[in-house]
């Protein structure tokens, strides 16, 4: 496999949202936009509008798997919804002090997922019921098809018509999640450019090879201010787990799209 090329003299994006583009950003889980996007974010507020959709914003009804039950403990609580709940409000708290538009799809997280009654032909009632042999394989099952179909009706409806930056998961790590949004994004018909999921410092030959098959090009952004770090210690419930001592959170970020001469408003390059 070739190294993937790099955008070493023009930032794609920059070029966009200085010209004021729209940013929607697709979020996979409460706290992805921040992690993953932060520093173009806080880029772009001064240039255009940005939106965060996140999707997956909502626990299942008890009982739980294994695998949920470790997650619950690890977000520091037995109680899902209240696990939930604080995380959604964190977000907001975050992003609309920003003045980001945020909005909450309010579909089931992958360990809470449960089967469609009609295809529940086994004994297990969970979409995903172990974490890293079946949430992380990168894998969308069957029994996942409707979810994946109404990822895609969401973001045709806040990106699939006029000109936005539409910037979506590459699905780093394989979480079945991350591979949804980024599929329903890819197949939606809005423009899409792809950013590195955080934690981004590891080698996923699966993202690598997505990349390689759509002949895409890398943006480095910038070093992120302090902005982003401020935005990051605004989820409380989290910080204290995965983000301390995370300093690759602060790394540059990093985004892939289509190879495109110029940056203009009214090309779809990205597509």
């Amino acid at each position: 496999m070739t190294a993937v090329r790099t955008d070493l003299h023009q930032n794609a994006l920059a070029g966009l949202i200085d010209q004021g583009v729209p940013v929607v950003v697709l979020s996979t889980h409460l706290d992805d936009a921040v992690l993953s996007c932060g520093a173009l974010m806080t880029y772009a507020l001064s240039r255009t509008s940005v939106t965060v959709v996140t999707f997956f914003t909502e626990s299942g009804q008890a009982p739980y798997t294994r695998s949920a039950r470790r997650y619950l403990r690890q977000a520091g609580g037995r109680d899902a919804d209240a696990v939930f709940q604080r995380r959604r409000d964190q977000d907001r708290a975050a992003l609309e002090a920003l003045g980001i538009t945020c909005l909450h799809a309010g579909l089931t997280e992958a360990l809470f997922r449960r089967r469609p009654a009609n295809l529940n032909r086994s004994r297990l009632t969970h979409v995903y019921p172990f974490y890293r042999a079946h949430a992380t394989s990168g894998r969308i099952v069957t029994a996942d098809a409707g979810m994946l179909r109404e990822v895609r009706e969401i973001i045709h409806r806040v990106a699939g018509s006029g000109t936005n930056l539409v910037l979506a998961p590459l699905g780093v790590g394989g979480h079945v999640d991350r591979i949804l949004v980024r599929t329903a994004a890819q197949s939606s018909g809005a423009p899409v450019a792809y950013y590195r999921d955080f934690p981004g410092n590891r080698r996923d030959p699966a993202a690598e090879a997505f990349i390689y098959r759509h002949d895409l090009v890398e943006t480095r952004w910038p070093e992120p201010a302090e902005a982003k770090a401020t935005l990051i210690r605004t989820y409380e419930s989290q910080a204290g787990k995965r983000f301390r001592g995370a300093g690759h959170a602060l790394a540059p970020e990093v985004f892939f799209s289509a190879a495109r001469p110029a940056a203009t408003a009214s090309s779809a390059w990205w597509r």
